[in-house]
């Protein structure tokens, strides 16, 4: 069975083929990093135009680079939510002409749900559960435990700031270009991550994550220091504060869930330090890592293919009729 993913929840445009949900024939994006760098984020209405130029292109792109036509595919999985409404639809529009002209099922896909599924896709296995699930990007910040097919227990959520919010916006304040995550991750790579003392928010306070605080700190340093500033030093001990605060929070989860599986996924978890502590954590703990592959943790429809292709029995008989959800929840049935 050969899935067609399309994805387009916010400035990342992206066709995928797979077959069998683990073997991928292609996967395609086209960024638009350029376009928003000059705002310093993502404008929504920008996107959505650029989403419309992108995608069809992209879809023969991926069509002919396979060596496939429409007639070998199965079925099609689309993005339906969480993310951007404009950027959605543009994604979720095309899927259901296809699908229409095709004569073929359409699944309508979490996009949150699928980025957990891409750490088992780098695998080349399908979802083994109960599995701990952190996904960390640059709009959400989420500890689950998957229990079986979209069945999570949200474990903790982030009060304010996401992860990849908070590199944008310390980034930014620092004038070192978007998106932060990478500048920041290179920025660091020689610093000293012990030179700036931050601190660890809602440390030994369960499950809860919070990152507005962390950045407000930074700013301060940054005041403090003036000229003096030490910007591998600050980016390396943002980075470690940012690890070891989700350390706490999955070694917790761990102790309590007894899960023997950790899968880490999202933007974020490129982030090279984040990486590194969950790997000590999991040897630490005898749990078994699964993480995705740097193409795989930002957004794709590579991801978007597999999580529909082991759900397809979910998907609602009438699927023509989703609309785009922007905050659709894990777990949830999709809202038509």
């Amino acid at each position: 069975m050969i899935t067609l993913g399309i994805e387009s929840s916010c400035d990342d445009t992206s066709i995928a083929l797979l077959k069998d949900g683990t073997e991928v024939l292609v996967s395609l994006v086209s960024s638009q990093i350029e376009i928003h760098r000059r705002f310093g984020g993502v404008v929504p209405e920008v996107a959505s135009r650029k989403h419309l130029e992108a995608i069809l292109p992209l879809l023969r792109e991926a069509m002919t680079t396979a060596g496939i036509s429409f007639k070998d595919i199965g079925q099609i999985a689309v993005t339906a939510g969480p993310g951007l409404l404009g950027p959605l639809l543009i994604g979720l529009s095309t899927a259901k002409a296809l699908a229409w002209h095709l004569q073929i099922p359409m699944i309508p896909v979490n996009h949150i749900e699928a980025h957990l599924t891409a750490s088992f896709l780098a695998a080349g296995r399908q979802p083994e559960y109960p599995y701990l699930g952190l996904i960390v990007s640059g709009g959400h910040s989420n500890l689950v435990f998957a229990e079986e097919k979209r069945q999570y227990r949200c474990l903790a959520q982030t009060l304010d700031d996401a992860p990849g919010e908070l590199y944008d916006k310390v980034a930014r304040h620092l004038q070192l270009g978007y998106p932060g995550g990478p500048i920041i991750q290179k920025t660091g790579e020689n610093g000293d991550p012990d030179r700036y003392k931050l601190p660890r928010p809602m440390a030994g306070k369960g499950y809860v994550f919070s990152f507005s605080g962390l950045k407000t700190a930074v700013m301060r340093i940054v005041e403090k220091e003036g000229d003096k500033l030490n910007l591998p030093d600050l980016c390396a001990s943002l980075q470690k504060a940012v690890a070891e605060t989700f350390t706490e929070k999955v070694e917790l989860a761990l102790n309590e869930t007894r899960a023997k599986r950790l899968a880490m996924a999202g933007g974020v978890a490129a982030n090279k330090v984040l990486r590194d502590h969950m790997q000590h954590l999991a040897t630490r703990k005898k749990a078994e890592l699964l993480l995705p592959t740097i193409h795989l943790c930002t957004d794709n429809a590579a991801m978007i293919a597999a999580h529909g292709y082991f759900n397809a029995g979910a998907a609602p008989l009438n699927s023509l009729e989703v609309n785009a959800v922007a905050n659709w929840e894990m777990g949830s049935p999709c809202t038509f």
